[in-house]
């Protein structure tokens, strides 16, 4: 009869069974989402409490930024189409980054909640950023790279969709 050493190791942890860098990758989108559902929100606040932002025309304006970027943005049809209401547009781009933090920081549809992050930055680096140069003085552009974690990996820890996520599984359906 052959004896053999049992050569597997076992270490016990508080956190059942995890390494420090397993934590560590567990959570490492945690302090993006907060910093990018606080963000929108703050963006989308701000927007919707500045009086002048919210016009057609006039200092500050969204009206007279549209006007000013449309010649220098990479899809000027998208300008125009912004520019046939720009209170509606900039209404829309409001409450889109609203919605889109809200989601984020609740981590409710967050990958949803980043798609429309994404997109968001998308359109105003094709045509309120485009012109900056280099292009990386341009900040819509690292947003929407930024969004891209969440989109693939959403939001496993410290979120709703994990709470219904896990009430699934078990079975408690609401």
């Amino acid at each position: 009869m052959t004896h053999g050493i049992d050569t597997q190791t076992h270490i016990s942890h508080l956190d059942g069974g995890r390494s420090r860098r397993d934590n560590a990758t567990r959570y490492a989108l945690l302090p993006l989402r907060f910093f990018l559902g606080i963000t929108f929100i703050y963006a989308g606040l701000d927007k919707l409490t500045d009086s002048a932002f919210m016009k057609d025309a006039g200092a500050g304006s969204v009206g007279d930024m549209m006007r000013t970027v449309r010649d220098s943005s990479a899809i000027p049809s998208l300008v125009d189409l912004a520019l046939k209401n720009p209170p509606g547009f900039g209404y829309a781009i409001a409450l889109g980054e609203l919605a889109v933090g809200i989601g984020t920081l609740l981590g409710l549809l967050t990958r949803v909640a980043a798609l429309g992050g994404v997109l968001i930055s998308l359109s105003l680096w094709l045509t309120v950023s485009w012109a900056a140069d280099p292009y990386y003085y341009g900040n819509d552009l690292p947003y929407m790279f930024c969004w891209v974690p969440l989109v693939l990996a959403g939001a496993p820890l410290w979120s709703l969709d994990a709470l219904i996520r896990n009430r699934h599984r078990r079975g408690l359906y609401y």
